[in-house]
């Protein structure tokens, strides 16, 4: 049978139609996953078009999935942080949802302020379990849609569930009538898709859930949940780890419209950004992140990562605040006492900062040299440089001309005598056997030690211990 597609506008073929395989043994795909070894990548030299949608967002679950490996949150902070998040989506939604947990009183608590800021952006939803006292308690709150699990991978039917692949479908399918009945949108939550048999059991159960949406003319979404980290984003992979694949597999064989698919994507072998853009790229609408990644295991896709990764795409902001990334990462270690590591892109300490003296001569000269863009104006930090044995009269020249806002003839030269005996007290310093770069604190000690007081003009007061006059 010819049908023309929506997408292409060409006919195409629509006789395949797949069914659910009801194994008796689970398949584990262990020529790829054999547990002793490094899983293994697969190619079929199957080539999927790319398919970007017209519109593509970001979904957050640093509420959800990021609690679950850290300190809860407060209410407060909570509240404070989806503030931020509402500034950094701006005013189009690029942030369009952000999901929640609803089990204790706090967590509730924490819902009800945030639906009370009455943001149409990002739109609070919740992730639940399974039944109907919770679908009850998420429709009592005013929540429309909600996220619940339905886990796709034989090595959850068969081994965690003790179901085979019907009963699990048939399962599944009462809970999203339960959600139904309580008058609410499921987002079914594919859980490790990236171990799934594709054809076999997820596009089968997928249209089924298709039938049930026409049936009751509710939309239902899909998430598929790269839960171990296991996608790929490379041309031409095999399922069931191709990204791509899985986004043509759902979108094709399935028929579900990129604005009703998300990809939930995790970290565990550095492909998180990766899989991610890929996503998009293939027809995916939604990708789901969390703040600075933070998620079980190695994390989640780091929200602020797919804002750049937008932008790159589609050549625009579209309304966003960059600026905020930079605030969101000072609230969590001012407020909520979370150490980013130094080296994290766009949050991190270090992440424009240079060490060696040669890259600070090329920062002075033109800051385009060694900065991967304007930092200042897109995240409102300066590029940097950290004093080290290696940092060399260039390397402390620039270091003082940003610590203290000195510009145009306010600003301090190689040949500067202040960057000169500088220069000779850093240099004893690790001629004592240092390793470690220089702190702030010191190095506005010692300057202040050098000029006896003198000030140094800038727009600079400090805000280290030692007073810079």
């Amino acid at each position: 049978m010819l049908t023309t597609s929506d997408k292409t506008n060409l006919l195409e073929q629509s006789s395949y139609r797949y069914t659910l395989q009801d194994v008796e043994e689970p398949n584990l795909y262990r020529d790829i996953y054999n547990y002793d070894d490094v899983p293994k990548v697969a190619f079929n030299h199957r080539r999927v078009p790319l398919n970007m949608p017209k519109d593509i967002w970001i979904t957050d679950t640093s509420f959800r999935d990021g609690q679950q490996s850290m300190a809860p949150y407060t209410v407060k902070q909570i509240v404070d942080l989806y503030k931020l998040m509402a500034r950094l989506g701006g005013p189009y939604g690029i942030i369009r949802q952000s999901e929640f947990f609803v089990y204790t009183k706090k967590d509730r608590e924490a819902v009800e302020k945030c639906m009370d800021l009455g943001y149409t952006f990002p739109e609070v939803t919740t992730w639940i379990r399974a039944s109907k006292k919770d679908f009850k308690l998420v429709k009592d709150i005013g929540i429309k849609e909600t996220g619940i699990l339905v886990s796709c991978s034989d090595y959850h039917i068969f081994k965690k569930l003790r179901m085979t692949r019907r009963q699990a479908v048939d399962y599944y399918l009462a809970t999203i009538r339960d959600a139904f009945d309580a008058g609410l949108v499921p987002r079914c939550h594919l859980e490790d898709v990236t171990r799934a048999d594709f054809y076999g059991f997820v596009v089968p159960f997928v249209n089924e859930i298709h039938k049930l949406s026409e049936e009751t003319g509710i939309p239902v979404k899909i998430r598929a949940c790269d839960t171990m980290g296991y996608g790929v984003p490379f041309t031409e992979a095999a399922l069931p780890r191709s990204v791509a694949g899985i986004i043509y597999g759902l979108q094709h064989y399935a028929g579900v419209p990129s604005e009703l698919l998300e990809w939930h994507g995790h970290n565990d072998f550095y492909m998180g950004v990766a899989n991610a853009a890929t996503a998009w790229l293939y027809g995916c609408s939604a990708v789901n992140c969390s703040l600075l990644g933070i998620g079980e295991r190695t994390g989640n896709v780091p929200l602020e990562a797919m804002v750049f990764q937008y932008a790159s795409l589609r050549g625009s902001m579209d309304g966003m605040d960059p600026t905020v990334i930079t605030e969101i990462a000072r609230y969590f270690e001012d407020e909520i006492g979370y150490e980013i590591p130094p080296n994290t892109p766009f949050v991190g300490e270090n992440f424009n900062v240079t060490r060696a003296g040669i890259h600070a001569d090329g920062l002075i000269k033109d800051e385009e040299i060694y900065n991967i863009f304007n930092t200042k104006k897109i995240l409102n930090r300066k590029p940097g440089v950290a004093v080290s044995k290696t940092s060399g009269l260039a390397g402390i020249a620039y270091w003082i001309n940003q610590y203290y806002d000195l510009e145009g003839d306010e600003m301090v030269q190689k040949d500067d005598p202040l960057v000169m005996e500088l220069k000779e007290w850093v240099d004893e310093m690790y001629a004592d056997g240092r390793t470690t770069v220089l702190a702030r604190k010191e190095l506005v000690a010692k300057i202040n030690e050098l000029r006896g007081g003198a000030p140094l003009k800038g727009g600079q007061s400090g805000s280290d211990d030692q007073e810079v006059k």
